[in-house]
């Protein structure tokens, strides 16, 4: 049973993109590994921007 966890900064992640994040990940596990997407598990952690470092520094990133 394949289990994916997608992290991604909480900046503002619409539910179609998660759609697909979750349709693509599936399907690359499927493709690749030959997994049963019906025992596929994906899971996506929204980590708010101020827990999020990058290069020794604390992410602030741009919220639109």
């Amino acid at each position: 049973m394949p289990y994916i966890n997608i992290r991604v900064t909480d900046e503002q992640v619409t539910q179609e993109q998660k759609r697909q994040l979750i349709e693509g990940a599936t399907q690359l596990v499927v493709d690749i590994l030959n997994k049963n997407p019906q025992t596929t598990h994906v899971i996506i952690d929204e980590v708010p921007i101020a827990n999020w470092g990058v290069n020794g520094k604390q992410y602030l990133g741009t919220k639109k």
